[in-house]
Parts: structure tokens; C-alpha cells; sequence
């Protein structure tokens, strides 16, 4: 709570994107074996970027309902729509690769 009115932190990081590599056939044997895994790390890492991202629009919801009281209902109506709209979409707006197959999804 004592941090509620500091700036918001931000970070610089940026991931390079992996080739996506899919497996090869139907025994599930990859064509390329390294640059699947490096395509399946990138998912990960996607995914995890995708939870963090809805943890902290989550607390700014949080913290503008606290700091707001009675009239978050007019104050917090962007924070929580923005939430939302994340929230709603599929896999939570992970970045997926392109599929060759786009009924396959090994995401969530």
C-alpha cells in the first residue's frame, strides 16, 4: 500500500522471437528438434508474459478501488474495461505463432 502513488515501473526487456518450428509428423517427432524446443521456450515465456500482464492490471483495478471508495464506479470505469477486454480474450492475449494447422492450439 505504501507504493500506491509511486510511478508505474516499467521494464525494457524485449524477447527476440524464435522461428516457430511445429512437430513433424504423426509419431510426434519434430522436424527440427532444437528449434522446437527453442519455439516451445518462446510459448512459455509468451504465456508467462500474458500472466503478468493481467496480475498487474488486476492490482491498478485494485488500487484505484481503494483509492477511489465510493465513486469507483465513475473513476475506475477504463482501469477495470481494460482488464476486461484482456481477460476475455483467448489464452488471456498470449502472442501465439502462426499454425500451419489453425484447428491445432497448444496453448491452453
Amino acid at each position: 500500500m505504501t507504493d500506491m502513488y509511486d510511478e508505474p515501473k516499467t521494464s525494457g526487456v524485449s524477447l527476440l522471437a524464435y522461428p516457430h518450428s511445429e512437430r513433424g509428423s504423426e509419431r510426434g517427432r519434430a522436424k527440427d528438434p532444437v528449434g522446437y524446443l527453442l519455439s516451445a521456450e518462446q510459448r512459455a515465456r509468451e504465456r508467462q508474459v500474458a500472466y503478468e500482464t493481467v496480475r498487474l492490471l488486476r492490482q491498478d483495478v485494485i488500487d484505484c478501488y481503494r483509492k477511489e471508495g465510493v465513486n469507483h464506479y465513475d473513476n475506475c470505469k477504463q482501469v477495470t474495461e481494460t482488464y476486461y477486454k484482456l481477460v476475455v480474450k483467448q489464452d488471456v492475449g498470449q502472442v501465439q505463432p502462426d499454425w500451419a494447422d489453425k484447428s491445432k492450439n497448444e496453448g491452453f
